[in-house]
């Protein structure tokens, strides 16, 4: 055998060998990957249930993080107040869980509301700005705020760090747009 044949021999063979192993590598990539993909379907369906107020209520910075800790087990399904007892319920039967009532400790459970800036009396201070978890607040500093409605979750974030009161809470209007067909099994 000439030293060519042997050295295209010699090739065929490791190249065949470094296939095998990036398809091996591969395989495994795959099966990993969807091991973490069937934790991140459920943790995308515990979210969808959450009102999506990114208040921290719950003792988290948000919803998403909070669905996390409720697929791992480290957080009970009844510390979301905007949720209600339909998001307990909601989460119990997706988790297997038993219901459990809110836990008072975490606050009460309100219609949904919209902040309001009195424009009159803000100074522009901009402390509300980055205390907005959705960024429905537009302003600059020295330069009147306001809320954008259609992106204002009501979490009340913004209410505090206002140094002159101008913020408050109100009840979310609610239309035709608003309204949800009941969920099978529940009344309204």
């Amino acid at each position: 055998m000439s030293a060519l044949a042997l050295a295209t021999l010699l090739f065929a063979g490791l190249l065949a060998a470094g296939i095998g192993l990036l398809l091996a590598r591969l395989d495994r990539a795959a099966d990993q990957f969807a091991a973490g993909d069937g934790r991140q379907h459920v943790v995308r369906e515990v979210d969808a249930l959450l009102p999506q107020t990114q208040c921290a209520q719950c003792g988290y910075p948000g919803c998403r993080p909070y669905a996390e800790a409720l697929v791992d087990g480290a957080a009970d399904i009844d510390r979301c107040p905007p949720g209600g007892t339909a998001t307990v319920q909601a989460l119990a039967t997706l988790l297997g869980r038993a219901e459990i009532p809110l836990d008072p400790s975490r606050g009460a459970t309100k219609r949904p509301q919209v902040a309001r800036i009195d424009e009159a009396e803000c100074i522009g201070c901009a402390l509300c700005l980055p205390a907005c978890p959705v960024d429905a607040i537009v302003g600059a500093a020295t330069f009147m705020h306001t809320v954008i409605d259609a992106d204002c979750t009501g979490c009340e974030r913004c209410v505090a760090p206002c140094p002159v009161d101008c913020i408050g809470l109100e009840p979310r209007a609610t239309s035709l747009a608003d309204w949800r067909w009941p969920r099978p099994g529940t009344s309204g």
